[in-house]
């Protein structure tokens, strides 16, 4: 069993606490997989051009063609995501928007799958991990955990920070405020987060390791779906 881990944070690996997150997840499952930085990766969102309906191959020309084999021949996947303007960042949201390549007509590549989404904020990371699952949910992948963590907004080194009325230091602690690095969050501290992720791991391998029936989470994910569905109509 493979699970694919995407971090979507546009931070580098060391400064990023999307993707602290999802390693920790991802070493924690005890299975082999693989990590993908959505850093620096140039992906476009879904054009609607329906190019990719009869064989399920998206037409767009864009650095996520390499990563579609992946998706496809993974058993499970982490994917995080960084809170921009209480939802999902544009990169997580193109690569997401890109996954209905896969769901045309009874093309099951992806169906009956499991997750753990992840996500980051200034404050919170919850919505952006509510925003994976309503994502992945459309492919029929179920989300079994979510990980939720508080990272460092940008306000806090962007140079305005003590200055912004708007910034998040001044939402938190007021006009005036002076940032000192103890109040700058830090994904690790306290260790709440990391203690999630290393839970959503073994949860994760676990379904992983007691060959989990994609048939089954397939049928329930069809159901919640058209539960949805006919409560909006």
């Amino acid at each position: 069993m493979k699970i694919l881990g995407i971090s979507g944070s546009s931070r580098p690996p060391h400064a990023s606490g999307v993707y602290r997150l999802v390693d920790t997840v991802l070493k924690a499952s005890g299975h082999e997989y693989e990590l993908v930085s959505l850093r620096g990766k140039n992906i476009g969102g879904c054009t609607s051009c329906l190019g990719c309906v009869e064989d399920h191959v998206c037409k767009l020309r864009d650095d996520l063609e390499p990563l579609r084999s992946k998706i496809a021949e993974a058993d499970a996947y982490v994917i995080g995501a960084p809170n921009f303007y209480n939802g999902i960042n544009a990169l997580t949201h193109a690569l997401l928007e890109r996954l209905y390549q896969f769901r045309h007509r009874t093309a099951d590549t992806l169906w009956g799958k499991i997750a753990v989404a992840v996500g980051v904020g200034g404050l919170s990371g919850q919505i952006c991990c509510d925003d994976i699952e309503r994502f992945l949910a459309h492919s029929f992948i179920e989300t079994i955990a979510k990980v939720s963590g508080q990272g460092a907004a940008a306000c806090y080194t962007c140079g305005y920070g003590e200055s912004c009325q708007v910034g998040v230091p001044a939402l938190l602690y007021g006009p005036g405020v002076k940032i000192a690095e103890d109040m700058i969050p830090d994904i690790t501290k306290p260790p709440e987060a990391m203690l999630a992720a290393e839970e959503a791991g073994k949860l994760l391998g676990g379904r992983l390791s007691s060959g989990f029936d994609r048939k089954a989470v397939t049928l329930k994910m069809q159901k919640i779906m058209m539960a949805r569905f006919v409560s909006s109509s």
